[in-house]
């Protein structure tokens, strides 16, 4: 595990409470704007940030995400400016890991990401359509260059699955609490505490879950049982719904100070 997620979630616990992780593509709505979104959310409580590599075909986005993600590329956000981003946030603070489908880094080239993003400060990468079983090359890259491999597991994760897929995570494991795209949901799923307890029942790591998490008392809810809370839609929405630049940093830092709130509970 990087150092800077293994001291965020220790941070966490000392305080007995959940690690809170905000995602947001990175360059959307612009790359400078995006740079300010990110620092605000650290500012206001995240404790984690999760950078959105944009991608064409984000099949396990729901709409909110999407529409981020078209606009980030509209202005012209490719791989080198996500990484810069990274380099950014991380000279300001930020603990940044990146979340990307595995087509871009193939096509950027496995050696060279790993590098250029040991380089730039980032700690981690989430790869939710990578799996064990073609994660070798990927692997040792990550080794070379002290990146954590984050790797999700499902509600329909066998036990026997889920025991392969953590073998071969560093940082923390990704609980997504339900199947299907992501999207801001009324409450979250209650497979998640199940899906918690048997991944925990796997391995040490800290276990993050995302998926549906939007308000305060969802954070609460979710922290009671696991080391992490995985939010990205509500903020994405939060910038969406934004009348211009400083409204848009007011409500993702409002957002944040609220779910900050609520794995404290």
């Amino acid at each position: 595990m990087s150092r800077r997620v293994a001291d965020a979630f220790a941070r966490a616990a000392q305080e007995h409470r959940a690690a809170l992780i905000g995602y947001l593509p990175a360059g959307f709505p612009t790359p400078e704007l995006s740079v300010r979104l990110f620092t605000a959310m650290v500012d206001a409580g995240v404790d984690i940030i999760e950078v959105g590599l944009p991608y064409s075909d984000p099949l396990m986005d729901g709409p909110v995400i999407q529409q981020a993600v078209n606009q980030a590329l509209d202005a012209g956000t490719t791989p080198d400016v996500v990484l810069d981003i990274v380099r950014q946030i991380t000279l300001a603070g930020a603990t940044a890991v990146v979340m990307t489908y595995w087509n871009p880094i193939e096509r950027y080239g496995v050696e060279e990401f790993a590098a250029r993003l040991e380089a730039a400060g980032g700690t981690g990468v989430i790869a939710p359509d990578l799996t064990p079983e073609e994660s070798g090359d990927w692997a040792a890259a990550c080794d070379r260059h002290g990146v954590d491999r984050i790797f999700l597991v499902a509600p329909s994760s066998t036990q026997e699955r889920i025991a392969s897929i953590v073998a071969v995570t560093s940082g923390f494991v990704y609980a997504a609490s339900t199947m299907g795209v992501t999207g801001m949901r009324t409450s979250v799923s209650s497979g998640a505490e199940g899906l918690v307890a048997r991944t925990r029942a796997a391995t040490g790591l800290p276990i993050a879950v995302g998926l549906g998490v939007s308000t305060r008392e969802q954070a609460a809810e979710v922290a009671a049982y696991a080391d992490g809370v995985i939010v990205g839609s509500a903020f994405v929405r939060c910038v969406l719904d934004a009348t211009d630049d400083q409204a848009a940093i007011a409500a993702v830092s409002a957002l944040a100070r609220e779910l900050s709130a609520g794995v404290r509970r």
